[in-house]
């Protein structure tokens, strides 16, 4: 009996910590079934409290910060046959997480909740980024949000390449094809897909992308995903992705805003404040007075939703060739009623019915009339000798 209580005990404490301590300032990743290093980045071992993926990028090396790598999470691919599904046309769910204990990926999802992690100093859902009266909104560290409330949340996105191996994706096959707004916000979040071709049979490799807006290191978050497109695939192949620019005001326009014209199509994921690969670079302030900050939104010309500019327009289809049709000519009319005989269609010459018919109809008149054309010539001849 002691033996087992000083087990609970211990077992209790060790929660204890976990739960109260390693969170602290924890960031956020997007945790879904097809995830590399789901089960952490310890051969054989299912790590229940991962939080390997949170881990922000900033300021290293392309090797490094590409794919994760810096951690080895790309090491890690998901087990055979798991992947992360995109519905064409549809939609797909999920979760915004401090740690994989908060997800329904773990602990049967008995630690996950409203939010991507546990609320600090009693906190209720409803008050989350509600600021007191005559305050201004404070940016909430714990869950590391990067926001002072839902509506500054800077926004995330997905994008795919057409690549089964990991090794072979590239910034310019890697696009960008669903943004949400106003994420990472609520644990649960919801992304359309718009009209993906089908990936190759083993499958394509998609990844995550988040660029903070202030409250806290101004980092970067990629991760990457084994993924499929499911339902009813469309056709039209992804065009190269192109490095977005600030556009802030000109979403939507044909013509440049006071900060230039969005790229328009593909686009790539957001690399910033690297010490290499970078492909954006902004200085001064966005119309609200902060420091300029690309994201998934507006500002770079990601569209809310469903990136639909993606494609390389499908190949026009080859127009149908002519067709000639034969008309044979009816056999002499000697009378009025072998012409009239000579209307009516033997199989052979029947193609098109109605366009056959019509010729019919014509040849019809025509012969009737070169008849009585005939006797009258006859009968003026006739008359004249």
């Amino acid at each position: 009996m002691m033996l087992t209580n000083t087990y609970y005990a211990g077992a209790t404490a060790i929660l204890y910590v976990f739960f109260s301590l390693p969170l602290i300032h924890a960031h956020v990743a997007a945790w879904s079934k097809g995830m590399y290093c789901l089960n952490g980045t310890t051969p054989g071992q299912d790590n229940q409290n991962n939080n390997s993926p949170v881990v922000p990028m900033f300021q290293m090396k392309k090797e490094d910060w590409w794919m994760h790598h810096f951690d080895q999470c790309d090491q890690f691919p998901p087990a055979p046959g798991d992947f992360l599904d995109l519905p064409a046309n549809g939609e797909f769910t999920i979760e915004f997480a401090t740690n994989r204990a908060f997800t329904t990926l773990s602990y049967d999802g008995k630690q996950a909740n409203t939010f991507p992690g546990p609320l600090q100093n009693g906190l209720q859902d409803d008050q989350l980024g509600v600021a007191q009266d005559g305050q201004e909104p404070q940016c909430i560290s714990d869950p590391n949000l990067h926001a002072q409330n839902e509506t500054m949340a800077s926004g995330s996105a997905f994008a795919i390449s057409y690549q089964s191996d990991i090794k072979n994706v590239t910034p310019e096959n890697l696009v960008v094809f669903t943004v949400a707004y106003n994420t990472p916000w609520k644990r649960l979040a919801t992304f359309k897909v718009p009209n993906l071709p089908a990936c190759p049979d083993d499958g394509c490799i998609c990844a995550w992308g988040w660029v903070p807006n202030g409250c806290g290191e101004p980092n970067m978050y990629m991760f990457p995903y084994k993924c499929r497109v499911t339902g009813t695939p469309g056709t039209a192949p992804l065009a190269p992705a192109q490095p977005a620019t600030w556009c802030e005001g000109s979403l939507g326009s044909n013509q440049a805003g006071p900060n230039g014209q969005c790229v328009q199509g593909a686009k790539q994921m957001i690399f910033w404040n690297q010490l290499e690969g970078d492909n954006i670079e902004v200085e001064g302030n966005d119309f609200s007075g902060n420091p300029r900050s690309p994201s998934y939104n507006d500002k770079l010309g990601f569209a809310d939703g469903a990136q639909i500019d993606i494609f390389l327009s499908e190949p026009s289809p080859e127009p149908p060739r002519p067709t000639m049709t034969t008309v044979r000519a009816s056999p002499s009319a000697t009378s009025p009623a072998s012409t009239a005989s000579s209307t009516e269609s033997s199989p052979a010459q029947t193609g098109n019915a109605n366009e056959n018919g019509a010729i019919g109809v014509v040849a019809s008149q025509v012969s009737t009339t070169c008849f009585w054309v005939a006797m009258a010539v006859s009968v003026g001849l006739g008359l004249l000798v």
